[in-house]
């Protein structure tokens, strides 16, 4: 069977000369040139929504090419389709350029002026490798778990500023220090902050995997960040109106994908209802939803868990109600809140207690949140409660006055069934 290849650069000359000479190699089939960043991702994504086997086996990327650099669209190739085997021509063949080139998704590197048996060999390679992947994903040996797969817990807002973000971070935070490995997700498409309060710097999103039918191991490994806590970031992108592109289609394929490779999935819904939360809402093993104990709040979770309800996304009883800034002086009591939502209750109320806060969500480093704070104590005591972190670990870490605490603003709530 012919090895499809497909050109692509900016220098007119130096593709044609690059395509004679892929056309001289035994059983190839070069396909007409691409000459921008942006029409070869174009047309690769078109074939690849018609099936991987559309696409070509082997794509050489000449140095020049734009208006995306490179290295970069090597990268986003080797992320998007990731059957597809990638060569850069240049004339830089140093062991830097290389190391670079393998690192952003390259198969292999050819150094200019061309050599006929290095470009075969190069090409020979490189095809073969992409034969054996699609062998691979036609057999789903990357995708399927080989059973129920993790815990998924989504966290979204009564409205904004309620604390949702602060609690998904840190109901991960708790599950990661107890040993399961958690990844975090960011699906506050537009407005995502769980990259702020961790500060962190990153390129991938998961806007990176809305338009992948197939998130293989290494694809989805590409596009997450790990930071130093040892949490797994899918973080929301940087631009707003890229939210746009993770349907709710892609949202259930990718939070499929996490809970195949994660024991624990939080995932930050963001207080607006879009397609993507509203697939991973639906999907979850518990759906958390914050609010304050002040009058808009606590109607805006009766409006959200109404509209859930009538979407047929989640029914009442199957959402848990998580009261944040909780005071002993505030008029609205935590079962007061259940009442009023029809709602299970969560047992742990987070205290009101900003201050704690401040220095640490300022400076964009809540992950090192002091442990003697009661706002940490009693989220910590909320995983332990939600079953996300191993038994003992809130109590280790947290204090046992945090779950003494946790305890005492809890005692008067309705017990929900494990």
């Amino acid at each position: 069977m012919p090895t499809r290849i497909l050109p692509a650069g900016a220098d007119p000359d130096a593709v044609r000369s690059l395509v004679t000479l892929l056309s001289q190699l035994p059983d190839a089939e070069p396909q007409p040139p691409v000459t921008d960043s942006t029409r070869l991702v174009d047309a690769l994504a078109q074939l690849a929504a018609e099936s991987v086997d559309e696409l070509p086996e082997v794509l050489v990327v000449h140095e020049r090419i734009g208006p995306v650099p490179a290295l970069e669209l090597i990268r986003e190739i080797a992320l998007r389709f990731p059957a597809v085997g990638v060569i850069l021509v240049s004339h830089d063949a140093s062991p830097g350029l290389f190391a670079a080139a393998m690192d952003s998704g390259a198969r292999g590197l050819v150094a200019l002026p061309l050599s006929y048996d290095e470009l075969a060999g190069r090409v020979q390679t490189v095809a073969q490798w992409s034969t054996e992947v699609r062998r691979h994903l036609g057999q789903g040996g990357g995708e399927a778990p080989g059973g129920p797969g993790g815990t998924v817990v989504t966290v979204s807002g009564a409205k904004g500023g309620v604390g949702a973000t602060l609690t998904a971070v840190q109901l991960a935070l708790a599950a990661q220090a107890s040993g399961r490995p958690t990844a975090l997700v960011d699906l506050d498409l537009q407005t995502g902050d769980v990259a702020s309060y961790l500060d962190v710097q990153f390129r991938r999103s998961v806007a990176d995997l809305a338009a992948i039918s197939d998130i293989s191991p290494r694809v989805l490994a590409d596009a997450l960040f790990r930071h130093d806590t040892g949490l797994a970031l899918l973080l929301a992108p940087g631009e707003g109106e890229r939210g746009e592109e993770v349907t709710e289609r892609a949202a259930r394929g990718i939070v499929r994908a996490l809970r195949s490779r994660y024991e624990v999935v939080v995932i930050d819904c963001g207080a607006q209802l879009g397609g993507a939360g509203a697939a991973a809402v639906e999907t979850a093993d518990t759906a958390l939803l914050v609010t304050t104990p002040d009058v808009i709040a606590v109607r805006a979770a009766k409006r959200t868990v109404r509209m859930w309800d009538r979407l047929q996304i989640r029914k009442a009883e199957e959402t848990t109600v998580v009261v944040n800034r909780q005071s002993r002086h505030t008029e609205i009591q935590p079962a007061l809140v259940q009442r009023i939502t029809g709602t299970a209750l969560a047992r742990t109320a987070v205290p009101a207690n900003f201050k704690e806060l401040q220095a640490v969500v300022d400076a964009g480093r809540v992950h090192e949140l002091d442990a003697r704070s009661t706002v940490k104590q009693a989220l910590w005591a909320l995983a332990g409660e939600l079953g996300l972190a191993r038994a003992a670990e809130g109590a280790h870490r947290g204090g046992a006055r945090g779950g003494a605490r946790a305890g005492a603003l809890g005692g008067g709530f309705r017990r929900r069934k494990e």
